[in-house]
């Protein structure tokens, strides 16, 4: 069964489809990325999948939830964490914070627990510090949970996302665009950071301009055009579609 099936999604801003009559799925374990020019649809596409906007029409089943409807922490408690495009953190935090508030999603002590610092909310703190340690430790940050978020390099800061939304213990990780920003000598660990998630069992979307990178560890790619899509198939099928190479890829990967 798949983890994530899409049929007919269709998002209208106004008389302009961002998105329409969109299938596509996503296997557990699997890697999908999500490419296309700056306008496809492919940004709303994960504002659709994580509660952000409400589709037009269409459906979303998420492990076998119909998750139409669910406002974006609803969506976080069922299994799917994201990062945005614009890196999202608490600026003012510590690292080490910034893991636990993602964390905190997960806390089963209720308001009252934490008001009143019973044994019980204690413990449940205790977990989620050592949890947001070995998040840090395997995205490589374990030496900086006490550095406040906002002074580490924008390479950091994209792991630093990353950790947060992995805190969330997701069953489906959205990617949006996790190199975005970074300098060329810094894409290649961010690359095998993608590649260890996924290792671990976590099931991976990912939205990215950087080429290279797709073809190297996608499984499938859906291309995107106008808010449709154009193609669908693995890295060597997509990289050979004529319409493909006419709509974003260009001359270069034609065989």
């Amino acid at each position: 069964m798949a983890l994530l099936e899409v049929t007919g999604l269709t998002k209208f801003f106004g008389g302009l489809a961002a998105v329409s009559e969109l299938d596509f799925d996503i296997q557990p374990g699997e890697l999908l990325s999500m490419i296309g020019p700056n306008g496809a649809g492919k940004t709303t596409l994960f504002n659709l999948l994580t509660g952000f906007y409400k589709p037009t029409s269409g459906t979303i089943t998420f492990n076998g939830v119909n998750i139409i409807g669910c406002k974006p922490y609803q969506v976080t408690r069922h299994g799917m964490g994201r990062t945005f495009q614009l890196t999202s953190i608490f600026k003012q935090s510590t690292v080490l914070e910034n893991v636990m508030i993602g964390k905190s999603l997960h806390a089963s002590v209720g308001v009252w627990g934490s008001v009143l610092r019973t044994p019980a909310t204690r413990r449940e703190e205790q977990r989620t510090r050592e949890r947001a340690r070995e998040i840090l430790s395997f995205v490589g940050l374990g030496d900086k949970e006490n550095r406040i978020a906002g002074g580490l390099t924008e390479e950091a800061q994209k792991r630093l996302s990353i950790s947060m939304a992995l805190a969330t213990e997701p069953k489906l990780l959205l990617l949006d665009e996790p190199t975005g920003g970074v300098n060329l000598e810094e894409i290649s660990g961010l690359i095998e950071l993608v590649g260890k998630i996924r290792k671990s069992g976590t099931s991976i979307c990912l939205i990215e301009h950087k080429m290279r990178m797709v073809m190297s560890i996608s499984d499938r790619i859906v291309v995107l055009n106008y808010g449709k899509k154009i193609a669908e198939g693995t890295p060597k099928e997509v990289a050979n579609n004529a319409e493909v190479i006419r709509a974003y890829l260009g001359a270069r990967y034609a065989a």
